[in-house]
């Protein structure tokens, strides 16, 4: 039995801050990946809302440094809700 593979509002939050950069800069999944060091497939998996990859800190870092922004430019300004299933 497959658990439900939403992500949380901030995960979504990052993937949509990543896909909407990557689509200003014209830059393919396959671009992307070299940037973060990893498949073209996990970027893929990644913006499909069906998959549960999502980046991780180590990403939004490389993601900053390579762009020359501050990592908080992927993270909302305020807190988002958090499943509560994570703490149980």
């Amino acid at each position: 039995m497959k658990a439900n593979l939403r992500i949380d509002p901030i995960e979504q939050h990052v993937i949509d801050i990543v896909r909407k950069l990557r689509r200003t800069k014209r830059m393919r999944q396959q671009d992307l990946a070299k940037i973060l060091n990893t498949s073209s497939s996990f970027i893929g998996n990644v913006e499909n809302g069906r998959n549960p990859a999502k980046y991780n800190l180590k990403h939004i870092s490389r993601l900053a440094e390579h762009f020359d922004l501050s990592p908080r430019y992927f993270l909302p300004e305020n807190s988002m809700p958090v499943k509560k299933e994570m703490f149980n």
